[in-house]
């Protein structure tokens, strides 16, 4: 497979690089900190440094690039794949890479991007290609729906594979157009059951399709995977690491808290998911308490649905530090030696006791 696509293969890998040379270009004109993440209604929420952003991420997606085509190699089934599946594996990669650059350098040298808006119309229009080729995917794998009642019945494969060709196009017509009438709130929550369902109904059909060939008896109830041992090593070394993954995405996205030690000469910010800190009292000039607070954006550390911790940037402050509960409005506004520090609680009355305790520790 690799020598067949060689040429593929290097061009779309220099594809991938192209953000660095317009990185280099525009080199002058990018600030320090990059835009490298939007939040779920559309706003930036994270930033990376420049040199990160130019050099690093292009560099990521190229090891993923390639790691994706020797995985898909490394499928014997997959020699004689339909050379337009072929480059569609070489080319999703470089595509996304291009597109994301791309409203990274716009939004990073000011330009006004509805983010929610590409990503609803790219995610779109990735469906509707990726649906014109399932059908002539041919059984594999690595490539397409890879349940097991297609992997053990070829007629299953193609089947499903049909259906899917058809349910993705039609999806990604219907999904692109849903998304831009529902309120911008609730887009990506739109997508991702959107996302979920197109993905569902050919695993559905394709187990209904499974249980008619058993009663006909065209299929063997009892046929196993065609998996060799390196197969089956790739597939639980790739499965463990999306576990993995997933359980700490959803852990650091809804838990961890924020907690106050308070000594005799200073205080300390227990944080999870992020660095401690302490502030020794004699050095806080003031201590101010705000009913609500615009925390701006964060240039470094963590964010989630949950809390928002680390360095940030808003118009009145300039550069602070923060460790709030996201859903929570009020704020402790601290200065010390020059430095901002905020903080808040996990609800209103928190905020109000931490105030009360800092205050009389200052005092």
């Amino acid at each position: 497979m690799l020598k067949k696509n060689k040429v593929a293969l290097i061009v779309s890998s220099a594809v991938i690089l192209l953000p660095m040379l317009a990185g280099v270009i525009l080199w002058e004109r990018l600030p320090p900190q990059m835009v490298t993440h939007w939040g779920t209604d559309g706003t930036p929420d994270g930033w990376s440094g420049k040199v990160f952003t130019v050099f690093g991420l292009p560099l990521v997606l190229l090891a993923f690039q390639w790691l994706c085509v020797l995985i898909t190699a490394k499928d014997k089934k997959n020699a004689d794949q339909s050379k337009n599946v072929m480059r569609m594996v070489l080319w999703i990669c470089p595509f996304l890479t291009c597109f994301v650059s791309a409203m990274m350098y716009a939004v990073s040298l000011g330009k006004t991007v509805d983010v929610s808006i590409w990503t609803v119309g790219l995610l779109g229009l990735m469906f509707i290609v990726l649906g014109n080729y399932m059908p002539k995917c041919k059984p594999n794998s690595t490539i397409g729906i890879k349940i097991k009642w297609t992997l053990v019945n070829e007629e299953n494969w193609n089947k499903t594979h049909r259906l899917t060709g058809k349910v993705w196009v039609i999806g990604g017509i219907l999904q692109t157009m849903l998304c831009f009438v529902v309120p911008e709130k609730y887009v990506f929550g739109v997508l991702f059951a959107f996302v979920l369902l197109l993905v569902l109904i050919p695993c559905v059909y394709s187990y209904t399709y499974y249980k008619k060939q058993i009663a006909a008896g065209t299929a063997d109830r009892n046929a196993k995977l065609p998996m060799n041992k390196s197969d089956k090593i790739i597939i639980a070394v790739v499965m463990v690491i999306v576990l993995l993954l997933t359980a700490i995405c959803l852990v650091s996205s809804f838990t961890g808290d924020v907690t106050l030690q308070y000594g005799d000469t200073a205080f300390t910010v227990r944080a999870d998911w992020y660095a401690d800190l302490t502030v020794d009292y004699a050095s806080i000039d003031s201590a101010e308490y705000r009913e609500t607070f615009q925390k701006g954006r964060r240039t470094n550390g963590f964010g989630s649905p949950r809390l928002s911790m680390g360095q940030f940037e808003n118009e009145e402050f300039g550069a602070y530090t923060l460790y709030a509960y996201t859903e929570t409005e009020p704020a402790v506004v601290l200065r010390s030696d020059g430095n901002i520090l905020v903080l808040n609680g996990k609800d209103e009355a928190q905020t109000v006791e931490m105030f009360n305790l800092l205050q009389e520790k200052i005092q």
